[in-house]
Protein backbone atom coordinates (compact mmCIF):
# COMPACT_ATOMS: atom_id res chain seq x y z
CA UNK A 1 0.00 0.00 0.00
CA UNK A 2 1.34 3.61 -0.54
CA UNK A 3 1.55 5.50 2.33
CA UNK A 4 4.36 7.73 1.91
CA UNK A 5 3.71 11.59 1.12
CA UNK A 6 6.70 12.11 -0.43
CA UNK A 7 6.18 8.71 -2.75
CA UNK A 8 2.90 10.93 -3.48
CA UNK A 9 4.00 14.10 -4.10
CA UNK A 10 6.69 12.83 -6.44
CA UNK A 11 4.44 10.87 -8.67
CA UNK A 12 2.52 14.32 -9.09
CA UNK A 13 6.09 15.70 -10.81
CA UNK A 14 6.17 13.49 -13.56
CA UNK A 15 6.00 15.15 -16.64
CA UNK A 16 2.41 14.92 -18.13
CA UNK A 17 3.06 12.40 -21.25
CA UNK A 18 4.33 9.93 -18.36
CA UNK A 19 1.60 10.74 -16.31
CA UNK A 20 -1.47 10.11 -18.95
CA UNK A 21 0.03 6.27 -19.77
CA UNK A 22 -0.60 5.42 -16.30
CA UNK A 23 -2.79 3.13 -14.63
CA UNK A 24 -6.43 4.84 -13.61
CA UNK A 25 -5.68 4.38 -9.85
CA UNK A 26 -2.52 5.88 -10.08
CA UNK A 27 -4.21 8.90 -11.70
CA UNK A 28 -6.02 9.62 -9.39
CA UNK A 29 -3.61 9.61 -7.02
CA UNK A 30 -1.43 12.24 -8.59
CA UNK A 31 -4.54 14.33 -9.52
CA UNK A 32 -5.26 13.99 -5.62
CA UNK A 33 -1.21 15.22 -4.83
CA UNK A 34 -1.47 17.95 -7.57
CA UNK A 35 -5.01 19.29 -7.16
CA UNK A 36 -5.22 18.03 -3.38
CA UNK A 37 -5.40 21.62 -1.73
CA UNK A 38 -8.09 23.45 -4.25
CA UNK A 39 -10.09 20.27 -3.88
CA UNK A 40 -10.25 20.45 -0.04
CA UNK A 41 -10.80 24.36 -0.49
CA UNK A 42 -13.98 23.48 -2.60
CA UNK A 43 -15.16 20.64 0.29
CA UNK A 44 -14.46 23.05 3.04
CA UNK A 45 -16.31 26.32 1.29
CA UNK A 46 -19.60 23.83 0.66
CA UNK A 47 -19.48 23.28 4.99
CA UNK A 48 -19.38 26.69 5.75
CA UNK A 49 -22.35 27.87 3.33
CA UNK A 50 -24.09 26.14 5.89
CA UNK A 51 -24.72 28.51 8.84
CA UNK A 52 -25.17 25.31 11.42
CA UNK A 53 -21.94 23.85 10.56
CA UNK A 54 -20.10 27.20 9.87
CA UNK A 55 -20.50 28.31 14.02
CA UNK A 56 -18.45 24.54 14.82
CA UNK A 57 -15.57 25.32 11.42
CA UNK A 58 -14.56 28.99 12.42
CA UNK A 59 -12.18 27.98 14.70
CA UNK A 60 -8.30 28.56 13.74
CA UNK A 61 -7.55 24.95 15.45
CA UNK A 62 -10.46 23.04 12.88
CA UNK A 63 -9.65 24.58 10.56
CA UNK A 64 -5.98 24.18 10.34
CA UNK A 65 -6.32 20.34 10.99
CA UNK A 66 -9.32 20.07 8.88
CA UNK A 67 -7.73 20.92 5.77
CA UNK A 68 -4.71 18.95 6.20
CA UNK A 69 -7.10 15.98 7.29
CA UNK A 70 -9.12 15.98 4.18
CA UNK A 71 -5.96 16.02 1.83
CA UNK A 72 -4.46 13.50 3.55
CA UNK A 73 -7.60 11.61 3.78
CA UNK A 74 -7.99 12.03 -0.38
CA UNK A 75 -4.27 10.66 -1.15
CA UNK A 76 -5.07 7.91 1.18
CA UNK A 77 -8.47 7.17 -0.15
CA UNK A 78 -6.88 6.95 -3.63
CA UNK A 79 -3.86 4.62 -3.24
CA UNK A 80 -3.20 1.26 -2.40
CA UNK A 81 -5.76 -0.96 -1.25
CA UNK A 82 -9.65 -0.58 -2.08
CA UNK A 83 -11.33 1.18 1.17
CA UNK A 84 -13.89 -2.23 0.79
CA UNK A 85 -10.85 -4.59 1.51
CA UNK A 86 -8.77 -2.36 4.26
CA UNK A 87 -10.10 -2.85 7.73
CA UNK A 88 -7.65 0.14 8.21
CA UNK A 89 -9.43 2.15 5.54
CA UNK A 90 -13.02 1.44 7.21
CA UNK A 91 -11.93 1.99 10.59
CA UNK A 92 -10.87 5.29 10.10
CA UNK A 93 -13.69 6.45 8.08
CA UNK A 94 -15.64 5.30 11.31
CA UNK A 95 -13.57 7.86 13.28
CA UNK A 96 -14.06 10.39 11.02
CA UNK A 97 -17.94 9.95 11.23
CA UNK A 98 -17.93 9.52 15.09
CA UNK A 99 -16.03 13.22 15.23
CA UNK A 100 -18.35 14.74 12.37
CA UNK A 101 -21.31 13.63 14.99
CA UNK A 102 -19.20 15.24 17.57
CA UNK A 103 -18.82 18.72 16.53
CA UNK A 104 -22.59 18.41 14.74
CA UNK A 105 -21.71 18.85 11.09
CA UNK A 106 -24.88 17.54 9.70
CA UNK A 107 -23.69 14.58 7.02
CA UNK A 108 -25.65 15.70 4.38
CA UNK A 109 -23.38 18.33 4.22
CA UNK A 110 -20.52 15.91 4.00
CA UNK A 111 -22.14 13.93 0.97
CA UNK A 112 -22.39 17.56 -0.94
CA UNK A 113 -18.91 18.20 0.02
CA UNK A 114 -17.76 14.56 -1.86
CA UNK A 115 -20.02 14.91 -4.51
CA UNK A 116 -18.64 18.62 -5.19
CA UNK A 117 -14.74 17.27 -5.02
CA UNK A 118 -16.41 14.31 -7.79
CA UNK A 119 -17.61 16.66 -9.89
CA UNK A 120 -14.28 18.56 -10.24
CA UNK A 121 -12.24 15.86 -10.21
CA UNK A 122 -14.37 14.88 -13.87
CA UNK A 123 -13.27 18.21 -14.96
CA UNK A 124 -9.72 17.93 -14.19
CA UNK A 125 -9.57 14.54 -15.94
CA UNK A 126 -11.31 16.01 -18.68
CA UNK A 127 -8.34 18.44 -19.20
CA UNK A 128 -5.95 15.54 -19.60
CA UNK A 129 -4.96 14.23 -22.67
CA UNK A 130 -5.45 10.30 -21.31
CA UNK A 131 -6.87 8.02 -23.01
CA UNK A 132 -10.35 7.87 -22.85
CA UNK A 133 -10.53 4.71 -21.59
CA UNK A 134 -8.64 5.69 -18.44
CA UNK A 135 -10.47 8.64 -17.65
CA UNK A 136 -13.47 6.80 -17.52
CA UNK A 137 -11.96 3.81 -15.40
CA UNK A 138 -10.34 6.60 -12.83
CA UNK A 139 -13.42 8.63 -12.91
CA UNK A 140 -15.59 5.13 -11.92
CA UNK A 141 -12.77 4.40 -9.52
CA UNK A 142 -13.44 7.55 -7.85
CA UNK A 143 -16.56 7.27 -7.59
CA UNK A 144 -16.65 3.49 -6.07
CA UNK A 145 -14.19 4.86 -3.38
CA UNK A 146 -15.32 8.19 -2.34
CA UNK A 147 -19.05 6.89 -1.90
CA UNK A 148 -17.54 3.65 0.20
CA UNK A 149 -15.88 6.04 2.50
CA UNK A 150 -19.05 8.04 2.60
CA UNK A 151 -21.59 6.00 3.05
CA UNK A 152 -18.98 4.39 6.43
CA UNK A 153 -19.24 7.80 7.53
CA UNK A 154 -22.54 8.33 7.82
CA UNK A 155 -22.88 5.23 9.12
CA UNK A 156 -20.82 5.54 12.22
CA UNK A 157 -22.47 9.35 12.25
CA UNK A 158 -25.64 8.07 12.57
CA UNK A 159 -25.39 5.65 14.90
CA UNK A 160 -22.96 7.73 17.20
CA UNK A 161 -25.54 10.50 16.70
CA UNK A 162 -28.66 8.43 18.28
CA UNK A 163 -26.42 6.94 21.16
CA UNK A 164 -25.70 10.46 21.94
CA UNK A 165 -29.81 11.12 21.78
CA UNK A 166 -30.53 8.27 24.03
CA UNK A 167 -27.98 9.44 26.72
CA UNK A 168 -29.67 12.84 26.35
CA UNK A 169 -33.19 11.78 26.77
CA UNK A 170 -31.76 8.81 29.78
CA UNK A 171 -30.47 11.85 30.98
CA UNK A 172 -33.52 13.83 30.83
CA UNK A 173 -35.83 10.72 32.22
CA UNK A 174 -32.93 11.36 35.55
CA UNK A 175 -33.81 14.54 35.84
CA UNK A 176 -37.48 14.52 36.11
CA UNK A 177 -36.62 12.53 39.74
CA UNK A 178 -38.66 9.72 39.08
CA UNK A 179 -39.44 7.09 41.99
CA UNK A 180 -38.08 4.35 40.96
CA UNK A 181 -39.29 2.34 43.75
CA UNK A 182 -42.70 2.64 42.34
CA UNK A 183 -41.83 1.96 38.68
CA UNK A 184 -40.46 -0.97 39.73
CA UNK A 185 -43.12 -2.18 41.28
CA UNK A 186 -45.74 -0.93 39.05
CA UNK A 187 -43.35 -2.79 36.01
CA UNK A 188 -43.61 -5.96 38.34
CA UNK A 189 -47.00 -6.20 38.53
CA UNK A 190 -47.48 -5.43 34.75
CA UNK A 191 -45.47 -8.55 33.73
CA UNK A 192 -47.73 -10.55 36.62
CA UNK A 193 -51.32 -9.19 35.78
CA UNK A 194 -50.38 -10.48 31.75
CA UNK A 195 -48.78 -13.75 33.00
CA UNK A 196 -51.96 -14.84 35.39
CA UNK A 197 -54.46 -13.32 32.48
CA UNK A 198 -52.47 -15.43 29.85
CA UNK A 199 -53.03 -18.30 31.96
CA UNK A 200 -57.00 -17.64 33.02
CA UNK A 201 -57.12 -17.72 28.82
CA UNK A 202 -55.89 -20.79 28.67
CA UNK A 203 -57.66 -22.27 31.50
CA UNK A 204 -61.27 -20.67 30.15
CA UNK A 205 -61.15 -20.60 25.92
CA UNK A 206 -58.42 -23.52 25.51
CA UNK A 207 -55.71 -23.06 23.11
CA UNK A 208 -56.64 -20.95 19.63
CA UNK A 209 -58.51 -18.20 21.70
CA UNK A 210 -55.70 -16.08 21.05
CA UNK A 211 -53.43 -15.65 23.28
CA UNK A 212 -51.84 -11.63 24.22
CA UNK A 213 -48.37 -11.44 23.25
CA UNK A 214 -46.03 -9.89 26.21
CA UNK A 215 -44.54 -7.35 23.66
CA UNK A 216 -47.73 -5.48 23.34
CA UNK A 217 -48.98 -5.33 26.55
CA UNK A 218 -48.07 -2.86 29.31
CA UNK A 219 -44.88 -4.14 30.09
CA UNK A 220 -43.95 -4.35 26.30
CA UNK A 221 -44.87 -0.83 25.93
CA UNK A 222 -42.79 0.49 28.61
CA UNK A 223 -39.70 -2.04 27.31
CA UNK A 224 -40.10 -0.27 24.49
CA UNK A 225 -40.33 3.18 25.02
CA UNK A 226 -39.19 3.82 28.96
CA UNK A 227 -36.36 0.81 29.40
CA UNK A 228 -34.86 0.94 26.18
CA UNK A 229 -33.14 4.78 27.14
CA UNK A 230 -33.04 3.62 30.88
CA UNK A 231 -31.44 0.20 30.38
CA UNK A 232 -29.95 0.54 26.89
CA UNK A 233 -26.57 -0.47 27.06
CA UNK A 234 -27.12 -3.03 30.07
CA UNK A 235 -26.40 -7.04 29.85
CA UNK A 236 -29.86 -7.61 31.81
CA UNK A 237 -32.02 -5.32 29.56
CA UNK A 238 -30.38 -7.46 26.44
CA UNK A 239 -31.41 -10.58 28.18
CA UNK A 240 -34.77 -9.19 29.02
CA UNK A 241 -35.23 -8.33 25.56
CA UNK A 242 -34.58 -12.04 24.24
CA UNK A 243 -36.94 -13.19 27.04
CA UNK A 244 -39.86 -11.15 25.82
CA UNK A 245 -39.21 -12.64 22.08
CA UNK A 246 -38.36 -15.69 23.09
CA UNK A 247 -42.03 -16.49 25.10
CA UNK A 248 -43.83 -14.25 21.88
CA UNK A 249 -42.02 -16.18 19.22
CA UNK A 250 -41.35 -19.61 20.53
CA UNK A 251 -44.00 -20.08 23.72
CA UNK A 252 -47.24 -18.08 23.19
CA UNK A 253 -47.54 -20.10 19.72
CA UNK A 254 -47.06 -23.55 21.24
CA UNK A 255 -49.41 -22.86 24.09
CA UNK A 256 -52.00 -21.61 21.41
CA UNK A 257 -51.61 -24.79 19.54
CA UNK A 258 -50.03 -27.55 21.75
CA UNK A 259 -47.81 -30.44 20.37
CA UNK A 260 -46.38 -32.84 22.50
CA UNK A 261 -42.57 -32.44 23.08
CA UNK A 262 -40.12 -35.52 22.47
CA UNK A 263 -38.49 -34.66 25.51
CA UNK A 264 -41.50 -34.14 27.63
CA UNK A 265 -41.06 -30.92 29.11
CA UNK A 266 -44.10 -28.46 29.23
CA UNK A 267 -44.30 -25.30 27.46
CA UNK A 268 -46.44 -23.73 30.21
CA UNK A 269 -43.15 -24.65 32.85
CA UNK A 270 -41.36 -22.99 30.25
CA UNK A 271 -43.34 -19.74 30.47
CA UNK A 272 -43.20 -19.44 33.65
CA UNK A 273 -39.50 -19.71 34.23
CA UNK A 274 -38.96 -17.15 31.53
CA UNK A 275 -41.83 -14.42 33.24
CA UNK A 276 -39.72 -15.64 36.72
CA UNK A 277 -36.23 -14.87 34.80
CA UNK A 278 -37.75 -11.79 33.50
CA UNK A 279 -39.18 -10.33 36.92
CA UNK A 280 -35.82 -10.88 38.77
CA UNK A 281 -33.89 -9.38 35.90
CA UNK A 282 -36.39 -6.62 36.09
CA UNK A 283 -35.37 -6.15 39.77
CA UNK A 284 -31.81 -6.58 39.19
CA UNK A 285 -31.96 -3.27 36.73
CA UNK A 286 -33.81 -1.13 39.22
CA UNK A 287 -31.78 -1.88 41.77
CA UNK A 288 -28.93 -0.44 39.84
CA UNK A 289 -30.82 2.52 38.90
CA UNK A 290 -31.91 3.15 42.33
CA UNK A 291 -27.81 3.02 43.16
CA UNK A 292 -26.92 5.69 40.80
CA UNK A 293 -29.77 7.81 42.21
CA UNK A 294 -30.53 10.12 39.16
CA UNK A 295 -27.03 9.69 37.92
CA UNK A 296 -24.93 9.92 40.41
CA UNK A 297 -21.95 7.48 41.58
CA UNK A 298 -23.60 6.03 45.02
CA UNK A 299 -20.01 6.45 47.08
CA UNK A 300 -18.82 10.16 46.20
CA UNK A 301 -22.32 11.49 45.23
CA UNK A 302 -20.46 13.02 41.83
CA UNK A 303 -22.33 12.66 38.94
CA UNK A 304 -21.97 9.39 36.87
CA UNK A 305 -18.96 9.62 34.08
CA UNK A 306 -21.97 8.54 31.73
CA UNK A 307 -23.63 11.90 31.49
CA UNK A 308 -20.51 13.57 30.97
CA UNK A 309 -21.10 13.83 27.05
CA UNK A 310 -24.43 14.94 27.35
CA UNK A 311 -23.73 17.64 29.69
CA UNK A 312 -20.63 19.10 28.53
CA UNK A 313 -21.38 19.06 25.11
CA UNK A 314 -24.40 20.94 25.69
CA UNK A 315 -22.58 23.73 28.24
CA UNK A 316 -19.87 23.71 25.10
CA UNK A 317 -22.55 24.52 22.74
CA UNK A 318 -23.95 27.18 25.18
CA UNK A 319 -20.67 29.01 25.95
CA UNK A 320 -19.91 28.95 22.01
CA UNK A 321 -23.75 30.31 21.32
CA UNK A 322 -23.62 32.79 23.90
CA UNK A 323 -19.69 33.89 23.79
CA UNK A 324 -19.57 32.77 27.84
CA UNK A 325 -16.56 30.83 29.48
CA UNK A 326 -16.25 27.70 30.05
CA UNK A 327 -13.70 26.28 31.98
CA UNK A 328 -12.72 22.30 32.78
CA UNK A 329 -10.94 20.90 35.98
CA UNK A 330 -9.35 17.18 36.24
CA UNK A 331 -8.04 16.37 40.13
CA UNK A 332 -6.44 13.56 40.80
CA UNK A 333 -5.43 12.46 44.38
CA UNK A 334 -1.76 12.08 44.86
CA UNK A 335 -0.49 8.19 45.12
CA UNK A 336 -3.98 7.28 45.69
CA UNK A 337 -3.25 3.56 44.86
CA UNK A 338 -0.22 3.32 47.96
CA UNK A 339 -3.33 4.18 50.43
CA UNK A 340 -5.44 1.32 48.67
CA UNK A 341 -2.54 -0.80 49.25
CA UNK A 342 -1.67 0.50 52.72
CA UNK A 343 -4.77 0.96 54.54
CA UNK A 344 -6.94 -1.32 52.45
CA UNK A 345 -9.80 -0.03 50.28
CA UNK A 346 -12.08 0.50 52.36
CA UNK A 347 -10.25 3.62 53.64
CA UNK A 348 -9.28 4.75 50.08
CA UNK A 349 -13.35 4.67 49.45
CA UNK A 350 -13.44 6.93 52.84
CA UNK A 351 -10.79 9.07 51.25
CA UNK A 352 -12.83 9.32 47.91
CA UNK A 353 -15.59 10.48 49.87
CA UNK A 354 -14.15 12.69 51.77
CA UNK A 355 -12.41 14.47 48.51
CA UNK A 356 -15.49 14.90 46.85
CA UNK A 357 -16.71 16.92 49.72
CA UNK A 358 -13.71 19.29 49.49
CA UNK A 359 -14.50 19.70 46.07
CA UNK A 360 -18.25 19.93 46.27
CA UNK A 361 -17.37 22.26 49.26
CA UNK A 362 -15.04 24.95 46.66
CA UNK A 363 -17.64 24.83 43.22
CA UNK A 364 -21.12 26.46 42.83
CA UNK A 365 -24.10 24.91 42.86
CA UNK A 366 -24.59 25.57 38.90
CA UNK A 367 -21.41 23.62 38.74
CA UNK A 368 -20.89 20.08 37.47
CA UNK A 369 -18.69 17.41 39.51
CA UNK A 370 -18.15 13.90 38.00
CA UNK A 371 -16.10 11.01 39.45
CA UNK A 372 -14.31 10.62 36.15
CA UNK A 373 -12.17 7.59 37.34
CA UNK A 374 -10.93 5.89 40.01
CA UNK A 375 -9.72 8.88 41.57
CA UNK A 376 -10.22 11.58 39.45
CA UNK A 377 -12.78 13.94 39.82
CA UNK A 378 -13.99 16.28 36.88
CA UNK A 379 -15.48 19.37 37.23
CA UNK A 380 -17.37 21.50 34.68
CA UNK A 381 -16.83 25.23 35.65
CA UNK A 382 -20.03 27.25 33.90
CA UNK A 383 -19.43 30.63 33.15
CA UNK A 384 -15.98 30.87 34.47
CA UNK A 385 -12.96 31.91 33.36
CA UNK A 386 -9.47 30.92 33.24
CA UNK A 387 -8.27 33.43 36.32
CA UNK A 388 -11.66 32.35 38.17
CA UNK A 389 -10.80 28.66 37.37
CA UNK A 390 -7.24 28.86 38.62
CA UNK A 391 -8.55 30.48 41.88
CA UNK A 392 -10.63 27.24 42.43
CA UNK A 393 -8.66 25.08 41.96
CA UNK A 394 -5.88 26.55 44.30
CA UNK A 395 -8.39 26.42 46.82
CA UNK A 396 -9.33 23.30 46.20
CA UNK A 397 -5.37 22.11 46.68
CA UNK A 398 -5.17 23.87 49.71
CA UNK A 399 -8.17 22.95 51.35
CA UNK A 400 -7.11 19.21 50.53
CA UNK A 401 -3.63 20.17 51.59
CA UNK A 402 -4.83 20.77 55.06
CA UNK A 403 -7.47 18.67 55.60
CA UNK A 404 -7.14 15.85 57.70
CA UNK A 405 -8.68 12.71 56.32
CA UNK A 406 -10.63 11.05 59.10
CA UNK A 407 -10.90 7.03 58.24
CA UNK A 408 -11.52 5.57 61.06
CA UNK A 409 -9.06 2.75 62.91
CA UNK A 410 -5.99 4.07 60.75
CA UNK A 411 -6.39 7.46 62.05
CA UNK A 412 -6.11 10.55 60.70
CA UNK A 413 -4.48 10.85 56.72
CA UNK A 414 -2.96 13.82 54.65
CA UNK A 415 -4.03 13.39 51.01
CA UNK A 416 -2.96 16.04 48.10
CA UNK A 417 -4.05 16.38 44.78
CA UNK A 418 -2.78 17.61 41.27
CA UNK A 419 -5.25 19.59 39.66
CA UNK A 420 -5.05 20.31 35.86
CA UNK A 421 -7.45 23.48 34.09
CA UNK A 422 -8.11 23.67 30.48
CA UNK A 423 -10.26 26.79 29.34
CA UNK A 424 -12.96 26.21 26.43
CA UNK A 425 -11.28 28.17 23.59
CA UNK A 426 -14.15 27.87 20.63
CA UNK A 427 -13.48 24.44 19.53
CA UNK A 428 -16.44 22.60 19.42
CA UNK A 429 -15.20 18.95 20.16
CA UNK A 430 -15.46 18.48 24.01
CA UNK A 431 -12.85 15.71 23.77
CA UNK A 432 -10.17 18.67 22.65
CA UNK A 433 -11.41 20.50 26.19
CA UNK A 434 -11.06 17.37 28.40
CA UNK A 435 -7.72 16.17 26.42
CA UNK A 436 -6.14 19.67 27.04
CA UNK A 437 -7.13 19.69 31.28
CA UNK A 438 -5.53 16.17 31.18
CA UNK A 439 -2.43 17.44 29.64
CA UNK A 440 -2.58 19.87 32.17
CA UNK A 441 -2.78 17.07 34.40
CA UNK A 442 0.32 15.36 33.58
CA UNK A 443 1.97 18.34 33.64
CA UNK A 444 1.36 18.87 37.25
CA UNK A 445 2.27 15.16 38.09
CA UNK A 446 5.74 15.76 36.56
CA UNK A 447 6.16 18.86 38.46
CA UNK A 448 6.27 17.00 41.46
CA UNK A 449 2.35 17.00 42.62
CA UNK A 450 0.10 18.90 44.81
CA UNK A 451 0.03 21.68 42.05
CA UNK A 452 -2.24 23.61 39.32
CA UNK A 453 -1.42 23.90 36.04
CA UNK A 454 -3.28 25.54 33.24
CA UNK A 455 -3.37 24.43 29.62
CA UNK A 456 -2.73 27.04 27.23
CA UNK A 457 -5.37 29.00 25.11
CA UNK A 458 -5.34 28.76 21.60
CA UNK A 459 -5.16 31.78 19.92
CA UNK A 460 -5.59 32.72 15.95
CA UNK A 461 -3.90 29.72 13.65
CA UNK A 462 -3.97 27.43 17.10
CA UNK A 463 -1.16 28.82 18.66
CA UNK A 464 -0.77 28.24 22.06
CA UNK A 465 -0.51 31.12 24.55
CA UNK A 466 -0.41 30.82 28.50
CA UNK A 467 -2.74 32.83 30.09
CA UNK A 468 -1.01 32.93 33.19
CA UNK A 469 2.39 32.25 34.54
CA UNK A 470 2.54 28.79 36.10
Amino acid sequence: MFTDEERIKGSAKLPAHSRHSHAPLKLLAEMAAEHGRELVALFYDTLLRDQEAAQFLNHAVVQERLSSSLIEWLTQLFFGQDIRDSPEKQARQKIIGEVHARIKIPVHLVMTGALVIKTRLAELLQGQAVDPLVGIRALQLADARMDTAVMLISQSYVKDTTARARLDEAYRLFSLDQDAAVDKETQRASLMEWSQNTLFALLQAGPGGGLLRLGDSAFGLWLRHRAQFMFEQSAQFSTVVRLVERIDEMLLPELDAPRKRQDGSSALADLRAAVDEISFLVADLFQTLSTMEGGRDPLTRALNRRFLPAILGREVTFAKENGTALSVMLVDIDHFKAINDRHGHQVGDEVLRQVAQVIVGNVRATDFVFRYGGEEFLIVLVETGIEAAANIAERIRADMEGHIFETGSSGGLSVTASIGIALHSGHPDQKFLIKAADEALYRAKAAGRNTVELAPIYGEGGKGIWPLAT
